[in-house]
């Protein structure tokens, strides 16, 4: 089951294409080939994005106290691409009142990182997910792992946080490398500088933005490909529209098809996440 399990990460992978030949890779989770059919969104009054604001890269307070991030500027590539801007807001609310202020139709969608799960799949019609979160390995750019990594970790001590989804990754996927445990991210950052680990895994994203840091000094690189699995990482980040109103995720999945293929998605991508994490 674990090897199959590795096979099935590898093969998620490879969803990440390079957008050049050095740089940061795009993640790429739709088929240009596809048709998915154009929805005629004339009749809609107007269409409110919810989302939050205080969850950077994704949704913040700029100095000048305007809403922005990667969601929001996600939200007016939707919007020019439905060809409804004129009709479109993007409302930035505390995380505990999006669930009721889209239930009592305060906004059509939320764009806010809405778990996909059994349970909220009966409140929500989920567009497809536009963007995932990777497991990745770091290791020290002086001494860097080598190929395949799956053999060269044997024995080895790879960080990781207790208790997390990522130890129960590194466990079971990599028996045989030697797991250090931490509580706190900043101690292993510390261990894997101070050479007490050959490497460390966790969230890609996270690790993007430490290395990006000056905390990390240019001490570390990413170490192999993304690591993807629903079955411990969750199903990504997808909108979120009312049960009611399926159609509206219909929409939402031309307009991100269009902006992936388009190569909108790319450009925000880069803009937000510079270290990127695929």
């Amino acid at each position: 089951m674990k090897i199959v399990l590795l096979l099935l990460s590898l093969i998620c992978a490879s969803l990440a294409a390079p957008a050049r030949a050095e740089g940061p890779s795009i993640p790429v989770f739709w088929d240009a080939r596809e048709r998915l059919p154009k929805p005629d969104l004339a009749a809609l009054p107007r269409l409110r994005f919810l989302t939050t604001i205080d969850f950077p890269p994704f949704n913040f307070l700029d100095g000048n106290g305007r809403l922005s991030g990667f969601h929001v500027d996600l939200a007016r590539a939707i919007c020019a691409e439905l060809e409804i801007q004129a009709k479109c807001q993007i409302q930035g609310l505390p995380w505990a009142e999006l669930d009721s202020a889209l239930a009592s139709k305060q906004g059509e969608a939320i764009i806010a990182g809405t778990a996909i799960t059994a349970q909220s799949r009966a409140r929500y019609a989920f567009s497809r997910p536009y963007l995932r979160f990777p497991a990745r390995f770091v290791t020290l750019r002086a001494k860097p792992l080598g190929t395949p990594l799956f053999e060269k970790i044997g024995g080895e001590r790879i960080g990781v946080i207790a208790g997390s989804a990522h130890e129960r990754m590194l466990r079971d996927l990599f028996p045989n490398a030697k797991v250090v445990t931490y509580s706190k991210q900043e101690w292993m950052y510390e261990d894997l500088r101070e050479r007490k680990l050959v490497g460390i895994f966790g969230d890609g994203m996270r690790l993007g933005f430490w290395l990006a840091g000056t905390d990390s000094a240019g001490c570390c690189i990413f170490a192999d490909g993304p690591y993807l699995s629903a079955e411990y990482l969750g199903n990504g980040l997808a909108i979120a529209a009312s049960s009611e109103n399926p159609e509206l995720a219909d929409a939402f999945d031309y307009a991100l098809q269009q902006i992936s293929t388009k190569g909108v998605f790319a450009e925000l991508y880069l803009r937000y996440f510079p270290v990127g994490f695929f």
